[in-house]
């Protein structure tokens, strides 16, 4: 039953990542898996490549772009199923196991929605297996996998970080700790992770080391208590691991730790801590500022593992069997609610003609550019105009998407701090020539226009739409007499990645 229900849930991803046109982060992700760079300043280049082999399959298609996240979540259910049958030899635990993740929104719909949590996870979660294995065998070779893993994680994103105190406790807490500390192989495995991680270091040595002061914005990053914010982290959580799951999974990660800490035992402790210091940091954080609702993604999974062998241990523990019976029942409501909402959620945004949360859906507010490049199309066939200019990373990816069979070169003019190394999009079509800028209004008369001396002349509006509801109104102007500059200085207020970085909290907050 298990293995049919991954299967139709897996065809069910498929169909959503070959029906649902492409986000504007996910079109961003796209355009880097065009690039040689070794790393991005937003985040480690794990997705580009992750994105690069799907395509390579199936080409710049919508299902070659997702196809990466849908084999990262078979793997993940593959590598749950080993540790939990590893640690309980429990055939429904693992059944368990492998169900949780589709019943949550988090995984069951949205691994085919490609980002750098995406890539994470099943790198995550085999670092925890290499360390399941570790504590079953005793073999010090398995800390050199968990350091390759654990570098994989990095490349991936860099919240896989936030496993270090799980590490750290694992190592330090059991009573082996004297063993492994004079053992080569926990700094041997620090080695191969930083060895594994060294092209997100290399670049970041090149580039003023961009991405980890980019990013320590967010972490560092407040703004003041809001209530708002506690409430949408923990509604987040609720929604996307699912309504009756996340109490489930909580319930057992806390029976978990207290079993691992009260006796010492190193896969209890590994597990639980793994979820639990990641959740009460993103809450901390949720205080002064929005939790983004992919950040917390990777961690989950091994909550799911944690569960289902803390339900597998009760009998063996002397719980009653009321006690038992009640976590079974509720254990199997979790997943069948789970994987029914995530039907429901499918089939709303595949099929379903209605618009139910209006501007704030989160599909459909990335919705509609179809319209805006339509139109942008037809201004340059009105114009003669043979480039597209933006001033934004969002418009710039899906422009880029959009036009990418056409020939036409897309340039985002300002934040050029994020396109360092990439590739030339085709200057000697530009330079000489008029351009079409496509902005959101009103972001289309900020201050970056005092930097650049073309002339714009106004051609038309368009509206972006999702299910007859108004998402964004985009001005068309013509520029003349003006070829951009791809590598400005890096005081230029058209490269600004660090200003862009505060901006962008200030957005996550709003």
């Amino acid at each position: 039953m298990a293995a049919l229900v991954i299967a139709a849930m897996t065809v069910l991803r498929l169909v959503y990542a070959s029906a649902i046109e492409l986000r504007t982060d996910e079109a961003y992700y796209w355009t880097w898996s065009k690039e040689t760079a070794l790393s991005f300043l937003d985040h480690p280049p794990m997705i580009a490549w992750l994105i690069r082999f799907g395509t390579a399959i199936f080409g710049d298609t919508t299902l070659g772009v997702r196809f990466g996240g849908i084999v990262a979540m078979l793997v993940t259910q593959c590598l749950l199923a080993d540790i939990v049958r590893r640690l309980t030899h429990d055939a429904r635990a693992v059944a368990l196991a492998v169900l949780m993740p589709e019943a949550a929104l988090y995984y069951g719909l949205l691994m085919a929605k490609v980002a750098p949590d995406v890539a994470l996870v099943p790198f995550a979660v085999a670092m925890m297996w290499s360390l399941v294995r570790l504590a079953q065998s005793g073999d010090g070779r398995w800390w050199l996998a968990a350091g390759l893993f654990a570098g994989l994680s990095l490349l991936s994103k860099f919240t896989a970080i936030m496993f270090a105190p799980a590490v750290a406790a694992f190592l330090l807490v059991p009573d082996w700790r004297g063993r492994w500390l004079r053992s080569p192989y926990p700094y041997l495995a620090v080695v191969v992770a930083i060895v594994v991680f060294s092209p997100v270091l290399i670049w970041n040595a090149q580039h003023d080391w961009a991405s980890f002061r980019f990013q320590g914005v967010r972490a560092t990053t407040n703004y003041g208590i809001s209530l708002r914010t506690i409430g949408d982290y923990i509604g987040l959580q609720f929604g996307l691991v699912g309504f009756v799951m996340l109490p489930v999974v909580l319930l057992g990660l806390a029976m978990t730790a207290w079993r691992g800490y009260r006796t010492r035992e190193p896969v209890a402790i590994l597990l639980s801590t793994a979820v639990l210091v990641p959740f009460l940091y993103f809450f901390a954080k949720s205080l002064t500022l929005r939790v983004g609702d992919t950040w917390p993604m990777f961690m989950w999974p091994v909550g799911f593992a944690a569960a289902a062998v803390n339900l597998a241990m009760l009998p063996g523990e002397g719980w009653s069997a009321r006690m038992i019976r009640s976590g079974i029942f509720w254990v199997n409501i979790a997943v069948v609610s789970g994987i029914a909402f995530v039907v429901i959620v499918f089939l709303y945004y595949v099929a379903a003609p209605w618009n139910l949360l209006g501007k704030m859906d989160p599909i459909g507010a990335e919705a509609g550019y179809e319209q805006v490049a339509a139109r942008a199309q037809a201004a340059l066939d009105e114009t003669g105009a043979t480039w597209i200019a933006t001033t934004d990373y969002r418009t710039y990816a899906m422009m880029r998407w959009l036009f990418r069979d056409r020939g036409v070169p897309v340039i985002e003019i300002n934040e050029r701090g994020r396109f360092q190394d990439f590739r030339d999009p085709g200057m000697d079509g530009i330079k000489g020539h008029a351009g079409i800028y496509v902005g959101r209004e009103p972001d289309n008369h900020g201050p970056v226009w005092d930097s650049i001396p073309a002339k714009r002349e106004p051609l038309a509006q368009v509206e972006r739409r999702w299910r007859s509801v108004l998402i964004d109104t985009y001005a068309l102007d013509k520029l003349t007499g003006w070829t951009p500059e791809l590598s400005p200085p890096k005081d230029s207020p058209l490269f600004q990645w660090r200003v862009l970085a505060g901006e962008f909290a200030k957005r996550e907050l709003s």
